[in-house]
């Protein structure tokens, strides 16, 4: 080869060799602007939730000069327990407002006037006065649930300067805020009735707490259900099924199984398990009974995954001892197994925590207020309850919403978190 054709050769392959490390290159950076991508949409998504949702754990509260009087009440000196607990301390109340606004003449004044304080403070007045009969007759300064519209202005959502028709909050009620607010009679404080309170037709007085017992008891069913059924199921088709058309068979529909939308499951709880077996209806326990069914495949495919993964070596050094195969899968393979086996586990429940759809087909929709006390009684969910909330066009239950959202992701985050510390621990051990 002459010196020229080594040169043109040469010069061949290294202008091949910088064209293929220029498109290694750009593919590196088409890699990384991709994943940058999803990180700025990402963080964009959790911004807007958390600056929606941060005020919902806020509460504000106005202080009253409530005048426990007994006509206003509606009681005598001689009433019971019972007709003090039934008294109108709605117009106790009011009566108490008027007082301290007088200049509230009209109609519309006073009902504006009465806005400002929440549905909910005549609970609150009731159970003070069940505690202390005494406060009748007197008159106490009482710190009072403001109503989810004033505490909107009070929190800075509300500009004063937009006009009157592009708020529900009036021009009156802002100067009556203002005026109590320079009287120190306005206070901000955490919002315990968000976890301490079921739902509400009023935004200040809703809460999850019916939603989370209602997830709690669904998980549990779920879990009771999908882990046992799920584990023993691989463990037979890894361990100890034979190898022909029919495991095929149950191993490509348990695959298929994973990708079937959720509310196809939910239509066959609705069918099956309510009108078919009269289960109740709206209740944990269907709900947990439809979300097995989702969970299972997860269960079956992450498991037999993890068991496939265990070393024959495990295997060969049991059976060579005189073990017999039950005895190798439970006694060896199972907790080598184990970390992986509960990985999969607790992402398919957390899988399980956020589905919605099939839910509502079983009527878990429904409006709860009570805290259920079992898997059978009517409950909601905290996916569902996020639904609902979000239909809803008040402004308290926006920020509700959001709230309910971070809540939501902060159980999916510590059940993750949960997966990652089991595993951890199991491959320590």
């Amino acid at each position: 080869m002459s010196k020229q054709s080594h040169y043109k050769t040469t010069t061949a392959i290294q202008a091949s060799l910088k064209k293929r490390y220029a498109t290694e290159r750009r593919f590196q950076w088409y890699g990384r602007l991709a994943v940058l991508t999803g990180f700025i949409f990402l963080f964009i998504l959790l911004a807007d939730i958390v600056s929606k949702g941060t005020p919902a754990f806020t509460q504000h509260f106005i202080k009253v000069d409530v005048i426990f009087d007994r006509e206003k009440l509606g009681i005598d000196s001689s009433a019971t327990p019972t007709e003090i607990a039934h008294a109108d301390y709605s117009a106790a109340i009011k009566s108490s407002l008027r007082t301290m606004f007088p200049d509230a003449s009209t109609r519309g004044e006073k009902k504006s006037l009465y806005r400002l304080i929440s549905v909910g403070a005549q609970y609150s007045l009731r159970d003070m006065v069940i505690d202390n009969p005494a406060l009748i007759g007197t008159t106490r300064e009482i710190w009072l649930p403001a109503h989810s519209e004033a505490g909107s202005y009070l929190k800075n959502q509300v500009s004063k300067d937009s006009p009157e028709s592009e708020r529900k909050i009036k021009d009156i009620q802002i100067k009556w805020l203002d005026t109590l607010g320079e009287e120190g009679r306005t206070e901000s404080r955490f919002n315990r009735t968000f976890f301490t309170s079921g739902d509400s037709r009023e935004p200040e007085m809703a809460g999850i707490k019916a939603a989370l017992y209602g997830s709690f008891y669904t998980l549990l069913v779920t879990f009771l259900l999908a882990f046992p059924i799920g584990v023993m199921a691989a463990v037979y088709l890894e361990e100890f099924a034979p190898r022909n058309r029919l495991t095929d068979l149950i191993e490509i529909n348990i695959n298929n199984l994973a990708a079937v939308p959720s509310i196809v499951f939910g239509l066959l709880g609705l069918a099956v398990f309510i009108n078919f077996f009269e289960l109740p209806r709206s209740a944990p326990l269907v709900g947990g009974i439809v979300l097995a069914l989702i969970t299972l495949p997860t269960i079956i495919i992450t498991s037999r995954a993890a068991i496939g993964a265990v070393s024959p070596s495990i295997h060969q050094a049991a059976m060579g001892v005189g073990a017999s195969k039950l005895q190798t899968v439970v006694h060896h393979v199972l907790p080598v197994a184990m970390p992986g086996i509960l990985t999969g586990s607790i992402i398919g429940m957390a899988q399980a925590l956020g589905e919605t759809a099939p839910l509502l087909m079983i009527g878990m929709v429904a409006f709860i207020m009570d805290v259920p006390g079992g898997v059978t009684d009517p409950s909601t969910v905290l996916p569902v309850q996020i639904f609902l909330w979000a239909d809803s066009p008040e402004r308290g239950f926006t920020e509700k919403t959001s709230a309910a959202i971070m809540v939501l992701m902060g159980f999916l985050v510590l059940m993750n978190a949960l997966a990652v510390f089991l595993r951890k621990r199991f491959e320590l051990k």
